[in-house]
């Protein structure tokens, strides 16, 4: 038991909670409740979350002497030697040869693209573009852009550009704020990334001033824009912007007062206040999108 407790910290499946930006398209595209699509979509789901859970084994794998000098990190079985390199590896074997059989079983060539291309991206992210400055950071932002185009192909719903900005931003802004605890882990003497050095406190924090300031900015645009007013059927998208702006606030207090941003899932998973404003964003667009739209 002890074991597979292991394995399981290996994986980090409290981190699948990243890939549920794949049934975005499902959400704005109306088919939440097409019975059709839905298990495919499930499907894919699974089949990235499995991909992750291997881009995290290579992760620890790389990282392993970086990770014993973290005090969090330092606990993660490779880090600590309760797992060694090779059953890892056996590990990430079993990881990828199932959610490569589950994509396979979708008959979806675009997804199994995108899926395998995931997976290039967070491998070079791993070796060698993690410790380049910016580019670091627009990796991950792609990789959410990149969940969010699996859902669209395997749902059969068009991504609109709008959903591939919003996406993007958002994700940069949460690296961002991932970056900002490395900062400070730097200034306390534990240096645990290489490109620690090409960042400080003043430069990220001003990046995520700025992208929360080009997010506002951007998702009320995307409300008040013709093209989405008359696919969805009503004007009064721009009062679900209340949330965006609360959220966007509380994660700011969060990252500069709490400074507890090191995890952007853990951040979403222990915090109620964020947890309550997702849920009355998602309440807002179904009572705009079902029932207060005009006939």
């Amino acid at each position: 038991m002890h074991r597979i407790s292991l394995y399981l910290q290996l994986a980090r499946p409290h981190q699948y909670v990243k890939n549920c930006f794949i049934f975005l398209p499902l959400f704005f595209g109306y088919k939440l409740g097409d019975l059709e699509i839905l298990p495919a979509v499930f499907l894919a789901f699974l089949s990235f979350c499995l991909v992750a859970s291997s881009v995290y084994v290579i992760n620890d794998m790389v990282d392993v002497h970086e990770d014993r000098q973290h005090p969090v990190k330092c606990l993660r079985p490779l880090a600590s030697g309760q797992l060694n390199s090779l059953q890892a590896l056996l590990f990430l074997a079993l990881l990828l040869l199932t959610a490569v059989i589950i994509a396979l079983l979708l008959w979806n060539r675009a997804f199994l693209v995108i899926l395998l291309a995931y997976f290039a991206l967070n491998l070079a992210y791993s070796f060698f573009l993690k410790h380049i400055a910016i580019v670091d950071v627009v990796c991950i932002a792609i990789g959410f852009v990149l969940r969010v185009a699996a859902g669209g192909v395997v749902a059969g719903v068009p991504i609109s550009h709008w959903l591939v900005t919003m996406t993007f931003l958002l994700a940069l802004f949460l690296a961002f704020a991932k970056r900002r605890d490395d900062c400070l882990l730097t200034a306390a003497g534990r240096n645990t990334r290489k490109c620690s050095d090409s960042y400080n406190l003043e430069f990220v924090s001003i990046s995520m001033a700025v992208m929360a300031s080009v997010i506002i900015v951007a998702y009320l645009l995307y409300t008040v824009s013709p093209e989405t007013i008359k696919k969805h059927g009503t004007d009064q998208l721009y009062l679900t912007a209340l949330w965006v702006i609360m959220g966007l606030l509380r994660y700011l207090q969060i990252t500069f007062v709490e400074e507890r941003s090191g995890s952007p899932t853990m951040v979403f998973l222990q915090d109620y206040f964020l947890q309550t404003i997702i849920f009355l964003w998602i309440a807002s667009f179904f009572l705009l999108f079902y029932y207060f739209k005009p006939q």
